[in-house]
């Protein structure tokens, strides 16, 4: 006795005052369960935030988090009022100090994660409870600001069924629910309203901007509006999709043939390439002044968010009104240099249809005063590149030579002497950019799309040839996922064109003569894997590619039938259902209609619901119209139990038998192993005991 008196002491004399004893989770009070839980339902839906949120308050929500655990699993009381307030004024400043504001998405979302973690802090009655779950609720939404992937989809399904099951459990305020059960009570209820979820998401009318909710804003992208050297060397490792094609009849052009036009740059500076300003605004505008062959090859596109107001389309997709791409919820519309533009960055997924002519031309046939803007070089910058052109044109074999001949001589130069890769090392670094095309060019010679097409339209404009700088996509996957084909990031390519007298702009690829695989077969360079990746691809090397290929499969059937369900899609289901010429009248009378339905088929379930008697109840009307035929009346509000002690005092010795048959009913209703519903065998057991108590009391 002493020996247990004296180690329980040591016991408590060494246990930390902030590491509470831990009595087993079964052990705990119902309200200290009930937090916890609670607890880890918030903290599992602010985690995706933390990406994205200052560095503070991740850390304060943690922080919060584990005082308000520590106070439930020690049964302490709640701080008060004032330092609750000091660390809301704490966090104010703080997030004015991040955000330099406490309006807008971030600093709001920021505000909400520290009101939600503080607001734990408040638990004392049912009120402070549904706040909380209501505020967990609507930062489930916020999360879909950022992102609307299948993961983060996933993550927030199981917020909404912990944040339901906190509902729940705070309805139950009597006795220690289980949480499975209460789980499931839950659950349940989200499996029937999940069939007007399913309803109200395929007919809602969708308004845009109002239905459309910002895509990934934080999706890279494989292009820019200007282009430095090194600027496509960080992207050209993304193996992220930039879009996804079908093309109508399953009939893929060769990867040759396939440039996916983006910006095209020709205002060089020195160091930067950007979109051009004609400054000759006496010229003739005419527009793209294309000139197309052969058939149209349709196709289906979808394209991820780029965060730029342009569409990179197939060369060359015309803009008339059965080529032009259609698209929901914004206007496209084609510049003079074939770049199609939008009126507003994509920063939402777009699916649209649209037809190329890969046979065409494009640009001026003859001489124009708005080309001389094609072959301006600014002075001092790299002056070995221009004297090299110059030499170039001197030489005997090139006397006379016109620009066709001269683009063959230097796409020979770049064919002998060059080499193709990811790691070139910086060019330019000591003269700020002066010289780096004279570096790349007459020195190291080794590079990858940006530079053979930057320094090909360099060595062009010194030969007074009219170029410029295209950028976009080359090629393709050559595997279909899905009936697509997937363009990566990493496809994100630079070209030149130069401009030839009787044939307008003429489409050159340096980077065809020294990596023709590059382009004829869409072989990318490949960086190093990385450790654990290298591992699993030196153990299978088709495990990675087809994990790859299942999780772009499944990424492609959401984004085209949950997050790019438009209503035009809306209008096909209604064309399912017979309406030849299907309208938002159309789609709103079956909204309501269906609705309307539901709305009856509820109230039809809720008055048979309300009017429905529960079988135990049932079974102790029967039971008391039994005994009252035996000269027993039983009282609505008397438990089994009480029956028996009273058949036991009115029939004596002739009551024992059903004096037992009402005791084991009491074990069935109110025992450890209680039973949701009545034995259907026990009635007949106390049928047959009730007529021996009705032949043997004595009359």
């Amino acid at each position: 006795m002493n020996r247990w008196v004296v180690s329980k002491a040591n016991t408590a004399a060494t246990k930390s005052p902030w590491l509470p004893h831990w009595p087993g989770w079964s052990h705990l009070p119902r309200d200290a369960r009930d937090a916890l839980f609670l607890l880890a339902v918030i903290g599992w839906t602010l985690a995706p935030h933390f990406s994205h949120l200052p560095w503070w308050c991740p850390l304060l929500t943690v922080v919060v988090i584990l005082w308000r655990a520590r106070l439930a699993v020690a049964n302490a009381a709640l701080p008060g009022r004032w330092p609750l307030i000091g660390v809301l004024l704490l966090a104010m400043a703080l997030t004015w100090w991040s955000h330099r504001t406490l309006l807008g998405k971030d600093a709001g979302i920021t505000m909400l994660v520290v009101l939600m973690v503080l607001k734990t802090l408040e638990l004392r009655a049912r009120r402070d409870a549904l706040v909380v779950f209501f505020l967990g609720f609507f930062i489930v939404l916020t999360n879909f600001l950022y992102s609307q992937s299948i993961a983060v989809a996933l993550t927030m399904l199981v917020s909404v069924w912990g944040l339901l099951t906190a509902l729940v459990l705070a309805h139950m305020p009597v006795g220690r629910p289980p949480l499975a059960r209460a789980g499931a009570v839950a659950a349940r209820a989200a499996l029937l309203g999940a069939p007007i979820m399913v309803v109200l998401f395929m007919l809602f009318p969708r308004m845009a901007p109002l239905w459309a909710v910002p895509q990934d804003t934080l999706a890279k992208t494989g292009l820019s509006g200007s282009l430095r050297m090194g600027g496509i060397a960080e992207l050209a490792v993304d193996e992220s999709i930039a879009f996804r094609v079908r093309f109508d009849g399953g009939a893929r052009p060769p990867s040759a043939a396939l440039y996916w036009r983006g910006p095209v740059l020709a205002r060089f500076d020195g160091i930067e390439w950007s979109r051009l300003e004609p400054s000759y605004s006496s010229a003739p505008r005419r527009g793209a002044q294309l000139r197309v062959n052969g058939p149209p090859l349709g196709y289906e596109m979808t394209l991820e968010p780029n965060r730029l107001p342009l569409l990179p389309l197939l060369e060359a997709t015309p803009a008339s009104d059965a080529d032009a791409p259609r698209l929901d919820g914004q206007r496209a519309f084609m510049r003079g240099d074939l770049q199609w533009s939008t009126e507003r960055p994509v920063t939402d997924r777009l699916r649209l249809t649209a037809r190329a002519y890969l046979d065409h031309r494009h640009g001026p046939l003859t001489d124009e005063l708005s080309l001389r803007d094609y072959t301006a070089l600014p002075p001092g910058y790299n002056p070995r590149t221009v004297a090299w052109a110059e030499a170039l044109r001197d030489e005997p074999r090139l006397a006379g030579a016109k620009p066709a001949q001269l683009v063959d001589a230097v796409m020979l130069h770049i064919r002998r002497g060059f080499t193709y890769t990811l790691t070139p090392g910086t060019y330019g670094d000591d003269s700020e950019g002066r010289f780096s095309i004279d570096e790349f060019w007459l020195d190291r010679r080794q590079g990858f799309c940006e530079h053979f097409s930057t320094a090909f339209v360099v060595v062009m404009r010194a030969l007074d040839i009219p170029a410029r700088v295209v950028t976009g996509y080359q090629g393709a996957d050559n595997e279909l996922q899905d009936s697509f084909h997937v363009i990566r990031n990493s496809y994100a390519h630079a070209w030149a064109e130069v401009w030839i007298e009787g044939r307008g702009w003429v489409r050159v690829d340096p980077t065809a003569a020294v990596a023709p695989e590059r382009v004829v077969s869409s072989r990318t360079l490949r960086p190093q894997p990385g450790v654990v990746v290298g591992a699993i691809t030196a153990l299978n090397p088709a495990l990675m590619l087809n994990w790859r290929k299942t999780w772009e499969t499944l990424n492609n059937h959401w984004n085209q039938w949950v997050l790019n369900y438009s209503r035009s899609q809306q209008f096909d289901l209604l064309k399912d259902l017979g309406v030849r010429s299907p309208s938002w009248e159309d789609l709103a009378y079956l909204l309501i209609g269906l609705l309307s339905g539901a709305s009856l088929i509820g109230a039809a379930w809720a008055w048979w619901d309300r009017h429905r008697r529960d079988p135990w109840q049932r079974l102790h009307d029967r039971i008391a119209r039994r005994l009252s035929a035996l000269g027993l009346v039983a009282e609505a509000h008397e438990p089994p139990r009480r029956l028996a002690s009273r058949a036991r005092g009115q029939f004596g010795a002739a009551g024992e038998g059903l004096a037992a048959q009402l005791e084991a009913l009491d074990r069935q209703r109110y025992g450890r192993h209680a039973s949701a519903r009545p034995d259907p065998a026990w009635w007949r057991g106390f049928a047959a005991a009730a007529s021996a108590a009705t032949a043997t009391r004595p009359r």
